[in-house]
């Protein structure tokens, strides 16, 4: 595959801004029969680093009357510049506001941050990336729903099928509705109980970048309803819960970083404690990517932790971690040695400016021109597929720079977690996968590899899954964009190691 300047432009763009949720849609590649359409949402979920929160602190939704007839899944393609994309939509309702989210199996899922709906007109949005996705249709009939689509310039036509309810099979365990409050914030979960008599150990899961849902969807593979199931299938109680601003939760600000999400998590700890089927001497931690580097904090902070598992938690400075990714998804995704030193020149241009505030404008139009040169150079069919180029690369630049600028970025671009890591006096796991392209397994184990050498603690533990991704799904070579065409479950022996080590160190003392 010709790996175009704006692809590897677009790329280093996704990266260095946080790799997840929905990304700036580059202009057609120009090697492609057809052109490329403009909405492409990237992996994330769980991806380091996350992507900027969404602009409000919960989606903006209506709807008119009771039980809307729209309420449930459906599927169906968009038609947008000579492609078709299959995609599945939800739509869900809670005391009259309707919510929902795309998922398009070939690039990932993302929520709506608007859903209104008066018989027969229904209207709903994605979140910028960088411009606002909108589908306006009509609901034909009970099972049919028909309109248009557009963003940033590209129009196109979309038809949905409702599909058929699926009864999730019986499970040997309870599973409660939760809500617990940090602040002002309101966390909403699911606390999945084992069937016999108590007290259980429990497990509070932390999500990765981004604003997740509570089952960590990343492409359809739902990671910690996996979890869930296999560790209470167990004997071990789990929570899990959404991210502030998504679901049930409130909240959700781009100047939250990985200290706030910690004090989310510290609320977690206290509500379990309290409840008469938990074992409150061993609550313990369970972070993915983000939440590996989050779970330290919280287990140093609070003396109710009692053990702590990093599923691909980083153990380098954010600053090492974006470099790492940046070369090594930029190769597995064809591009030349020379592209991706462009594409690290500008990352590293843009850490300095993090790092320092200083260069913001230069990189600001540094920027604007690589987008300029990328759309100049496609052939005209492509270009006049963005019909208001000024806009579009006013769209890229305010989605992609104001991101960086944000203090999500910021806190993760210097944070080093390395003394939380060393401070830890509770049993500690580590996983990681040797195909991880996000949170590479090779520097961050030896990195904690090197902690545990010098450590006190005679409880820490590396496991390494050498075909597992970020993911911890069997993969070819690891890269995000395959994530949506594999299996969704995680590699051999993974869900058995968790389950081990925590019945293990959670024996009655």
């Amino acid at each position: 595959m010709k790996f175009t300047r704006i692809k590897w432009l677009s790329l280093f763009l996704t990266l260095v801004m946080l790799t997840a949720c929905t990304v700036a849609a580059p202009p057609p590649a120009a090697d492609s029969e057809s052109p490329a359409p403009a909405m492409q949402p990237t992996p994330e979920p769980t991806a380091l680093p996350a992507p900027e929160p969404t602009a409000e602190p919960a989606p903006e939704t209506s709807t008119s009357g009771t039980a809307s007839p729209v309420v449930g899944r459906w599927v169906g393609q968009i038609s947008v510049a000579g492609q078709i994309l299959d995609m599945v939509v939800k739509f869900a309702e809670q005391d009259g506001v309707l919510s929902g989210d795309i998922d398009v199996p070939q690039q990932g899922g993302v929520p709506f941050n608007s859903v209104t709906y008066n018989a027969p007109q229904i209207d709903f949005s994605m979140l910028p990336s960088p411009q606002t996705a909108t589908f306006s249709g009509q609901m034909i009939d009970t099972d049919t729903i028909t309109g248009t689509f557009s963003q940033a310039g590209y129009e196109g036509t979309f038809d949905l099928a409702r599909a058929a309810e699926v009864a999730a099979p019986p499970v040997p365990y309870a599973e409660e509705e939760v809500i617990f409050q940090n602040g002002e914030i309101t966390l909403a979960g699911t606390l999945s109980i084992p069937e016999g008599d108590g007290p259980f150990p429990a497990v509070v899961l932390i999500s990765g970048s981004g604003a997740q849902d509570r089952n960590e969807t990343v492409f359809g593979f739902e990671v910690f309803r996996t979890l869930a199931d296999a560790l209470t299938r167990n004997g071990v109680a789990v929570l899990r819960y959404d991210d502030r601003g998504v679901g049930g939760s409130t909240g959700g600000s781009p100047d939250d970083t990985s200290a706030d999400f910690a004090e989310d998590v510290l609320a977690g700890v206290e509500m379990l404690g309290q409840r008469s089927e938990i074992d409150p001497a061993h609550i313990g931690l369970l972070g993915h990517s983000e939440g590996g580097l989050i779970a330290p904090m919280v287990a140093n902070e609070s003396d109710k932790v009692a053990f702590v598992i990093l599923m691909a938690g980083p153990s380098l400075p954010g600053e090492e971690i974006l470099d790492a990714q940046l070369h090594l998804i930029l190769a597995a995704d064809g591009a030349t040695p020379d592209q991706i030193d462009q594409a690290s020149a500008r990352q590293q241009q843009t850490l300095s400016a993090v790092r320092t505030g200083e260069g913001w404008d230069q990189l600001e139009a540094d920027v604007r021109a690589e987008l300029q040169v990328s759309i100049d150079e496609l052939p005209e069919a492509q270009r006049a597929q963005i019909p208001d180029v000024p806009a579009y690369i006013d769209g890229v630049v305010a989605s992609q720079l104001g991101a960086v600028r944000g203090a999500w970025f910021s806190f993760f671009v210097t944070y080093d977690p390395v003394p939380a890591l060393e401070s830890l006096t509770v049993p500690m796991l580590a996983l990681y996968g040797g195909k991880d392209l996000q949170v590479p397994a090779d520097g961050n184990e030896a990195a904690l590899q090197a902690i545990i050498d010098g450590s006190s603690n005679p409880a820490m533990t590396i496991k390494s899954f050498p075909t597992a991704n970020h993911l911890f799904q069997e993969a070819t070579t690891g890269s995000p964009t395959e994530y949506g065409a594999l299996e969704k479950a995680f590699v051999s022996d993974f869900l058995d190691t968790i389950t081990q080590w925590i019945q293990a160190h959670s024996q009655t003392q």
